[in-house]
């Protein structure tokens, strides 16, 4: 460890002589970056991930003084890499600069690919709202590159945090625009009712009995196989039992669906606060009579 951090203070030291000193403008950003490069690589070899992240930021501004902007944008997405291990904000930031190069020269692959690591870092810090942010930005791109896969994925995200943040209208219709393009989808069908379930579930949390029914009557036309499912059964029957005013009837519905299939943590989440409102409710009436 020792003999690591030894060589890459001394590169790092050498760089700096480099770039501090006379020489063709272009041969010395080219000598310091080697030399950072290789600072950066001791750095990570002792494990001094923060120090690791600060030179390969130095070593993305030599690569922008020699305009190699993919190399800078590389760079930059290095030091994000040894900053996750040790500093969040300062990944964030670091994956913020090689996006916008990579925008810049039309990588917009690459861009979507980064954005996506800043959604998930913000996921990491439990800050949902910008998770939201970042993974619309990476489904735009990814959509302008026609990589479908990944743009669900992200799609995906965007709607399960949208919901738990109580932006119900947002995950519904998210969910239904990827139920129906999964439609087409040989690969993809098996998904339909999975997709066609979290939005129903939505449906309940607006607590709006006609708009859930409509629903219902609305996934059934999408997808004529959907009323043969328990994904189905489940939904009507928690809309009847919210209808009555049933909380014993809501809670076996719930129950008999997850002894067959186990309910995620998200799912559950979304049917204790239905279950939650039902019981406010029902209490709420109580204190009338």
């Amino acid at each position: 460890m020792g003999d690591h951090l030894a060589r890459a203070e001394d590169f790092e030291s050498r760089a700096e002589k480099k770039l501090g000193g006379w020489g063709l403008f272009g041969s010395k950003y080219e000598d310091a970056a080697d030399l950072f490069d290789k600072a950066a690589n001791a750095f990570k070899l002792s494990k001094s991930w923060d120090r690791a992240g600060a030179v390969y930021v130095k070593l993305a501004n030599c690569h922008l003084k020699l305009d190699s902007k993919h190399e800078a944008a590389n760079a930059y997405a290095d030091a994000a890499h040894c900053y996750k291990k040790c500093n969040i904000q300062e990944s964030i930031s670091c994956l913020e600069e090689s996006v916008n190069i990579f925008l810049d020269i039309g990588r917009f692959n690459m861009s979507a690919r980064y954005y996506k690591e800043i959604a998930e870092l913000y996921e990491q810090e439990q800050n949902l709202e910008q998770a939201i942010v970042y993974f619309e930005k990476a489904v735009d791109l990814f959509q302008s590159e026609e990589v479908s896969t990944s743009a669900n994925q992200c799609k995906q995200k965007v709607a399960q945090y949208a919901a738990q943040l109580e932006q119900y209208q947002k995950a519904i219709e998210i969910y239904e625009e990827i139920a129906q393009q999964s439609l087409n989808n040989n690969l993809l069908k098996y998904g339909v009712k999975g997709h066609l379930l979290n939005a129903g579930i939505c449906q309940l949390c607006k607590a709006d009995f006609v708009a859930i029914n409509k629903a219902l009557e609305r996934y059934q036309d999408l997808d004529p196989t959907f009323s043969g499912t328990r994904e189905y059964k489940l939904l009507a029957d928690l809309a009847a039992a919210i209808d009555e005013e049933d909380l014993t009837k809501f809670t076996d519905a719930v129950k008999e669906y997850d002894s067959l299939t186990q309910l995620d943590g998200w799912k559950t989440t979304l049917l204790l606060r239905v279950k939650e409102a039902l019981k406010a409710k029902e209490l709420e009436e109580d204190d009338l009579t």
